[in-house]
């Protein structure tokens, strides 16, 4: 019997301090900016509470080359727009990526794949950057 009534209060107990931790969605919005003597960084980011998302951050650095990446993600997925007068890019819109380039057009150096005595296999270099580099 005494179990019985221990049981009981630790079900009232519980069922009194029942949180619902169900969330909803909240419109935010935040941002940062950071400079020191070799770069500047900065991030902005605010959403509706309903899953649409727009932002943008970027970096430039101590020799003026710089990135800044203005994005939307919604219920069409995600999509960015590159400006940038890095070195070696181009005007190009890689995996619907649209990068738009300040820099002059380089010349598209490719240097073949090969494998070593082990197997391995060199990737290939385009720009001075391996396949797949982001930055």
């Amino acid at each position: 019997m005494f179990l019985l009534v221990a049981l009981s209060c630790i079900v009232l107990a519980q069922a009194q301090y029942h949180v619902d931790f169900h969330h909803h969605s909240q419109p935010y919005a935040f941002g940062y900016s950071v400079r020191d003597h070799h770069s500047a960084q900065h991030r902005q980011e605010a959403s509706n509470g309903h899953g649409a998302v727009v932002g943008s951050y970027g970096i430039t650095d101590s020799r003026g080359i710089a990135r800044q990446v203005n994005y939307v993600a919604d219920h069409a997925g995600f999509r960015a727009q590159v400006n940038t007068n890095e070195p070696g890019t181009a005007n190009q819109n890689p995996a619907a990526v649209q990068v738009i380039s300040h820099q002059p057009h380089a010349h598209r150096v490719v240097e073949p794949s090969h494998t070593d005595s082990v197997g391995v296999v060199a990737v290939p270099v385009v720009n001075g950057l391996g396949a797949g580099s982001v930055f």
